[in-house]
């Protein structure tokens, strides 16, 4: 049954989530000013998939119940599904300006799904069962799951048996008859402490050495030993001053990472889908990084849409809107999105049905989508930035704007002289140019930036982890034949 938005915000509070910031425990996180702007994301692909505007991107048939389920929980089942999922990407990020916090976990569902049927035609173990039991009560209930992949990884050249502190990678501590106890952590996890569930992956390829890192399950958020420390970004404590606003610039909707540690959890039988078979780690790596470097094909092109059209606000209220360089600068700002937008679409269109029957993206051209990601965010911002003007970054702050104090030789308040001195074009009121300036400073430098340029450069893999596997998809053998055959080379 689908949640609303509402409904999705209540259902949080039922749970025992344990949240530290700044060296304290959060009691009521659902409703602290820095987390509450990312919960106000997660709800919108709630109320989106309610609303008969997008019901077509937004919900899917599930192939496991028959029912309507939302599409953040459902396994593609053909290139159309794979499309879909971009174009719902690029809406929720086209009305949220940010990180909405869902893709980490349905690219999780559609990698798990196929690689547990792989080790099971191998194997003959029961985790493709126990998967999608465990995914049929994500989608009856409608609940979000945090796909989490990113491990620590203490000494990066050493292999996870090989460093000094074993907990810098997620492992197997101990094997039970019925279950297995966890510890460890995993960093840098997107939408953690608004989630239900937690769906886990080795963050790997891993070598036999490597075996009690081989491991994949499901468990609650709110689990004996799991808890989490909030990741801070830049600006955040603005949220915490008193009557923030225009400051804010995206007040509404915003992003969340967090350190997730498990010390010392148990995880029983009917949830675990990898426990130490080594030689799926790597496939259930790969296939995940590729959905998820499909995802930004969508997300990150939906927000660029905004900053275009932010960029494009300022240059008006800037007087600046009929310049040539600012039409040409909005013009490959534009370019570059939509490029964004091809890789995403190009690599859904040529996907395959995997074994287990979801199908998969093409991977050399997700990675190739990913690969621009970590470049044209940069690019975008850098032009939205040129043509906001250094005022972005420059401006005195909200409350001197609204300041009643009188200073100077003709009474004016602070308040009058920040109106006066920052007025530009009459298109607009001084306060709306302020608010849009500040919405850029947010979106390019601030806490939306965690959810767009920072990301970009970070999220499913660094820069050369693409690179990695765009050499191994590139095929250069073929392409040395293709060259020797018009060649005349034998």
């Amino acid at each position: 049954m689908l949640m609303t938005g509402k409904e999705y915000i209540e259902s949080l509070r039922k749970l025992n989530t344990r949240v530290y910031m700044f060296g304290e425990k959060i009691d009521n996180w659902v409703d602290h000013p820095m987390i509450r702007p990312s919960i106000n994301c997660l709800a919108v692909t709630y109320d989106l998939a309610l609303d008969p505007q997008y019901t077509d991107l937004m919900t899917a048939k599930s192939n496991l119940t028959g029912e309507t389920v939302n599409r953040f929980s459902h396994l593609h089942q053909s290139t159309e599904d794979l499309k879909k999922k971009v174009k719902m990407q690029r809406l929720c990020g086209q009305k949220t300006a940010s990180c909405f916090q869902r893709c980490v976990g349905m690219d999780a569902f559609n990698a798990v799904y196929s690689t547990t049927y792989e080790i099971d035609e191998k194997y003959g173990t029961n985790y493709h069962k126990n998967f999608v039991e465990y995914l049929k009560y994500v989608q009856e209930n409608d609940l979000v799951v945090d796909g989490a992949m990113t491990d620590p990884k203490g000494d990066r050249s050493l292999a996870p048996h090989a460093q000094p502190d074993p907990d810098l990678f997620l492992r197997i501590k101990e094997i039970r008859e019925d279950g297995i106890v966890v510890r460890g952590a995993k960093c840098h996890q997107t939408g953690s402490i608004n989630s239900h569930e937690h769906l886990i992956m080795p963050t790997m390829a891993m070598k036999e050495e490597d075996k009690m890192y081989a491991v994949s399950f499901a468990i609650q958020s709110d689990a004996d030993g799991v808890f989490m420390i909030y990741g801070r970004q830049s600006c955040d404590t603005r949220k915490l001053e008193e009557g923030a606003d225009v400051d804010l610039g995206n007040k509404q909707f915003g992003g969340q990472e967090a350190l997730v540690v498990f010390d010392d959890v148990f995880i029983p039988n009917d949830r675990i889908f990898l426990c130490g078979e080594t030689e799926f780690a790597g496939m259930m790596v790969e296939r995940f990084a590729g959905y998820h470097r499909q995802s930004y094909g969508g997300c990150k092109v939906g927000v660029g849409d905004v900053i275009i059209g932010a960029a494009a606000l300022a240059a008006d209220y800037n007087g600046a809107n009929k310049a040539s360089h600012v039409k040409d600068k909005l013009i490959e700002m534009t370019h570059l999105n939509e490029t964004l937008y091809c890789c995403g679409i190009a690599c859904s269109t040529e996907g395959y049905p995997t074994k287990a029957g979801n199908y998969q993206i093409d991977l050399l051209l997700a990675n190739v989508c990913k690969q621009n990601v970590t470049r044209f965010p940069y690019e975008i911002v850098r032009l939205a930035e040129d043509i906001a003007g250094g005022l972005m970054v420059t401006m005195p702050s909200e409350k001197d704007f609204k300041s009643d104090l009188v200073v100077g030789k003709n009474n004016e308040t602070i308040g009058d002289i920040c109106n006066k001195y920052f007025a530009a074009s009459p298109s607009c009121t001084t306060e709306e140019r302020m608010r849009i300036l500040r919405f850029l400073e947010n979106i390019c430098l601030g806490s939306s930036a965690v959810g767009y340029r920072t990301e970009s450069m970070h999220g499913a893999g660094s820069p050369q982890a693409q690179r990695i596997m765009i050499s191994r998809q590139g095929n250069i053998e073929a392409k040395k034949e293709l060259a020797k055959a018009i060649a005349g080379i034998k």
